[in-house]
């Protein structure tokens, strides 16, 4: 595949998507084909089922390569699910020499210091996410390459998260004959897809509800500040919807999506939809005013848990405010009046994200629905991490053909530094590799 093109893969509870996309010369992302299949392995996004998995991601992807007429190899794929969880920590290195300047290694010592971190058996650090450094106990520095210091400390936000659920995953993509290019933690790729950098910096929480988890990603001054994965979904909703009705699966998910509100003081009591019984039984009318009562009920829950959250990071604390707000995406944000209520109960602004924050202007409509805000955010990952490998791949030729130094110090891009989830990919791919 080109450089300039990548996919996404997103391993959802409900559905699984492939999607291809390209950057287009002005820098925008085209979608060039997208390809969804039930997603039949997998609850509250972990893997439980790989045969299944591996089936519908092979279904997904083929339908990707011939709506798009291109071969799919490679794939970023998304991991969320119930075991994701984040904590903060904060570390420091002294260094041999503070006559010298402070370099990308102090940076990279000081960030795998952090990977030694003791976890509970089983887990992983998935990300390790520097937030502000100190040089010297001088504080709120953002970049602190070139400075001189003897003391280089920092906070970090670490997500961590279960390996075998990882690889589970890993072993899914390889086994459908495809390469795992990368992997991301799928709120920071929604919040890639949805939200603006000025959102990002005033401080914005980005609520992801998704069929199976419901994920949560904060920031401020434009860095990542916390994350969380909540184990409830779309999925309990029509869940209460058949058991508070008493009708099959199917029929509630449709209930909810075509009449579902997330409000229940807007249906009149007399507005009745009449569902066909089950093989010549009896037809069930269900007022509507009940529907959104156990939507509402289900949906205050999702959104309180969500909200705690919010609270743990210190959203009240006046210098922590979130100035933008909530914006919520998924499947799960396209309930009718949940807006409302999530600034009812919260009392933070609140908009509905789509993702077209950088995609292409003639993007068809569905491309650009909350149900695909992951998978954009995986398809621009990918790109990302193609522009790196390309800019590696020009340094190392460079320094084979062993052309003078660059004396100007301005003209060299600054190198993104490798995040461990790159590391974190390689380590995936040499454990699947030497499973077999």
């Amino acid at each position: 595949m080109e450089h300039n093109l990548a996919v996404g893969l997103d391993i959802g509870t409900t559905k699984i998507v492939a999607m291809i996309g390209r950057k287009n010369e002005y820098g925008k992302v085209e979608i060039l084909g997208i390809g969804k299949s039930k997603s039949l392995g997998v609850h509250r996004g972990v893997v439980n089922n790989i045969t299944q998995t591996i089936q519908s991601i092979q279904q997904a992807v083929q339908e990707a390569e011939v709506a798009s007429d291109i071969k799919i190899e490679g794939v970023t794929v998304g991991i969320a699910g119930q075991h994701i969880r984040s904590l903060q920590h904060s570390d420091y290195i002294t260094r041999a020499n503070s006559e010298t300047v402070i370099d990308e290694e102090d940076i990279d010592k000081l960030i795998n210091q952090v990977h030694k971190l003791v976890m509970l058996p089983g887990e992983e650090i998935i990300h390790v996410l520097p937030q502000e450094y100190k040089v010297d106990g001088q504080g709120e520095i953002k970049e602190p390459i070139g400075m001189y210091g003897g003391r280089l400390e920092a906070n970090f936000h670490v997500v961590v998260g279960q390996v075998s659920s990882i690889r589970n995953v890993g072993r899914c993509v390889q086994s459908s004959g495809l390469n795992l290019e990368g992997i991301t933690l799928e709120p920071l790729a929604s919040a890639n897809a949805v939200l603006s950098q000025e959102e990002k910096e005033a401080g914005v929480a980005l609520i992801d509800i998704g069929g199976g988890t419901t994920d949560l990603a904060i920031f401020r001054d434009g860095i990542i500040r916390h994350t969380a994965v909540i184990p409830f979904g779309g999925n309990v909703i029509t869940e209460d919807i058949k058991e508070g009705c008493s009708i099959i699966e199917k029929q509630a998910e449709l209930l909810k999506i075509k009449f579902g509100s997330a409000w229940p003081g807007e249906n009149k009591d007399n507005e009745i939809v009449s569902i066909p019984g089950l093989r010549g039984r009896e037809p069930k009318e269900i007022t509507l005013k009940n529907l959104s009562k156990i939507i509402h009920a289900r949906i205050v829950e999702i959104i309180e848990q969500v909200y705690v959250e919010i609270k743990n990071y210190g959203h009240e604390e006046q210098k922590k405010k979130l100035i933008a707000g909530i914006v919520l995406t998924g499947g799960g944000s396209q309930l009718k009046h949940l807006k409302q209520l999530v600034e009812y109960i919260t009392g933070m602004d609140t908009r509905i994200g789509y993702p077209n924050e950088h995609l292409a202007g003639n993007s068809d409509d569905d491309v650009t629905s909350p149900l695909y805000a992951t998978a954009v955010g995986l398809v621009l990952d990918g790109l990302k991490r193609n522009e790196r490998k390309k800019i590696e791949l020009q340094e190392k030729k460079q320094e084979a053909e062993n052309e003078k130094p660059i004396e100007e110090i301005k003209e060299k891009p600054v190198k993104e530094r490798r995040s461990f989830l790159d590391k974190l990919t390689e380590r995936v791919k040499d454990f699947l590799d030497n499973a077999e």
